[in-house]
């Protein structure tokens, strides 16, 4: 019988203190990303899991041929650190020794060592698994990761629990013709638009939670912003005074993600130069206030009174940074007629509700606000839109036995991605992207 000891520290050298280590030799690892041949010598750029790390092949010391290295070979490197004043990272590497732990069987179907991935969309996504390996490609996707530990972080801190709640459902959370229906052992069910249902039924057990998962809509627009699969960062708090509290909390946590950003992934915020906007308070704006200020400053007849066009997003984004400077926006007071059953009414205006919509650069993000607590409040609610309240037992359970005013969000963390990193289409910010053309890979 054998046993595995998996407690013992083990030490390994990360590529972000190779400078620290200058002079001596090292033992590191990482894929072959690019080989630049001189006459004697050779630049082997080395794609480590974070950094690119400039390897010199050279006649004079490497103990192996140039013709071993192949694009996209995983290998170990046994070499020295020297001093380059000339590099961006102020070191490269000599490669003494070599260890290859494999190489590719056929010639990648894409370049992906350019500085920028100059092919359609179609292309880039076709070929997914390959072009995430391009430098600038993959650090969306470790600035995603920062937004995720920011949020969790703050969330963490702010004592709010993390949560799993299903992802097979015997109702939808919205309802509508946007659900996947599947079939499940004889039985309706479909796949989750939104853990809202749960994560209202968690205030009464604990409070304050969260969740970043995937939700499922099955929207059949093929535009810019549309996903049908996507990650949802939703939070909900009990004992609040008003929906107010939610917006002051995700502020707060879109403040904190940003200083985390800069501090820990300053790298790939320099390397795709992004714009880290400013975010101590956020302007709001009521619904039809912000249809009026559209309407007056862009000469535009009002055409939906019941919700945004995309183009509205835009022009009013570009209105309050105008007025404000901010590049964020809430939209309060959203019509009772397009909000769900378990919004809360305003009660000064039954036709809207305390509810809001995060706009950021021209985009909704973010949908949240104030839900009904009130067991006969909630079913005559329902009982106004003519649903069947048997459909939501178990969720009137809740209402039933006690529940705190409360209320929260659901951000679409794709959509925060790209508007951050001003991707103009969201599957950019998407690893595998799934749409109502898109399956695979």
């Amino acid at each position: 019988m054998e046993y595995i000891n998996g407690i013992e520290h083990e030490e390994i050298l990360k590529i972000e203190e190779l400078r620290k280590h200058i002079g001596e030799t090292v033992k590191i690892h990482g894929f072959v990303y690019k080989i630049r041949k001189m006459k004697g010598f050779a630049f082997i750029i080395l794609r480590t899991s974070r950094r690119l790390v400039q390897c010199i092949y050279s006649e004079e010391f490497s103990e192996f041929t140039l013709s071993e290295l192949m694009e996209e070979s995983c290998i170990n490197v046994i070499g020295t650190i020297v001093s380059d004043t000339r590099s961006k990272v102020g070191y490269e590497i000599q490669m003494k020794q070599i260890e290859i732990l494999s190489t590719p069987n056929e010639e990648s179907p894409v370049v992906i060592n350019n500085k920028s991935m100059e092919m359609s969309l179609d292309t880039l996504l076709n070929s997914r698994p390959i072009t995430l390996r391009n430098e600038k490609e993959r650090a969306i996707f470790k600035i995603q990761a920062g937004i995720c530990k920011g949020f969790r972080s703050f969330l963490e801190e702010n004592q709010f629990t993390e949560i799993h709640t299903p992802k097979i459902v015997a109702t939808g959370a919205e309802g509508g013709a946007n659900i996947f229906p599947i079939e499940y052992f004889k039985k309706e069910a479909y796949l989750a638009q939104s853990p809202q249902f749960y994560k209202q039924m968690m205030v009464g057990v604990f409070e304050r939670v969260y969740e970043i998962a995937p939700v499922f809509r099955a929207e059949k627009h093929d535009t810019s912003r549309h996903l049908n699969e996507y990650t949802s960062v939703d939070f909900e708090m009990g004992f609040i005074e008003s929906y107010v509290d939610i917006m002051k909390m995700e502020t707060r946590m879109i403040y904190s993600t940003l200083e985390l950003l800069k501090e820990e992934y300053r790298y790939e915020l320099e390397l795709l130069k992004v714009n880290i906007p400013s975010i101590t308070e956020i302007p709001t704006i009521k619904f039809m206030e912000a249809k009026q200020l559209i309407a007056k400053e862009y000469r535009r007849d009002i055409q939906d009174y019941y919700d945004f066009e995309p183009e509205e997003e835009k022009l009013l984004s570009e209105c309050i940074k105008k007025i404000t400077g901010s590049d964020f926006v809430f939209v309060t007071h959203y019509p009772s007629e397009k909000r769900p059953f378990y919004a809360m009414d305003d009660k000064n205006n039954k036709n809207t509700t305390l509810s809001f919509d995060l706009l950021f650069r021209g985009l909704e993000i973010t949908t949240g606000g104030q839900r009904i607590h009130n067991y006969k409040e909630q079913m005559m609610k329902l009982k106004s839109r003519s649903m069947n309240a048997e459909l939501f037992e178990s969720y009137l359970m809740m209402h039933k036995h006690g529940m705190p005013p409360h209320g929260g969000l659901g951000l679409g963390l794709e959509r925060f991605t790209a508007r951050l990193l001003e991707l103009e289409n969201v599957r950019y910010a998407t690893l595998f992207p799934r749409d109502i053309n898109r399956v695979t890979p």
